[in-house]
């Protein structure tokens, strides 16, 4: 299938009425930056994968790499990342250590971003 070619304007006209709300309600630079940073790390399939095994359970890292047939160590290395922009939260429980999401926010982004790509 071809590329559809982009739409522009025939003659360039500025409206100032919309680029002052546009300019009003635009965040603050360090913002869209950690907005940025955020998605990105919805921006792997593994990632994505811990999340739909800890919507279901709090778990560990051996039962998460028994779920995901993967490696305790790669298992961390993405928990890791998820835990640095506050998507999940551990606890320790004698000699384990317990991974859950953080909030109810981590969910409602998911099924948000899965509404979108089923339309």
């Amino acid at each position: 299938m071809p590329e559809a070619e982009l739409e522009c304007c025939e003659d360039v006209e500025i409206h100032q009425d919309r680029l002052k709300i546009v300019s009003d309600q635009m965040p603050e630079e360090e913002e869209l930056y950690d907005l940025a940073e955020l998605f990105k790390v919805f921006g792997d399939s593994t990632r994505i994968r811990i999340l739909f095994v800890l919507f279901e359970a709090e778990v560990c890292v051996c039962d998460l790499a028994e779920a995901l047939h993967m490696t305790q160590p790669a298992i961390s290395h993405q928990l890791k990342i998820l835990k640095q922009a506050k998507l999940v939260r551990s606890r320790r429980e004698g000699k384990s250590v317990f991974y859950s999401l953080a909030d109810g926010h981590v969910r409602t982004i998911i099924a948000q971003g899965r509404e979108h790509i089923e339309e």
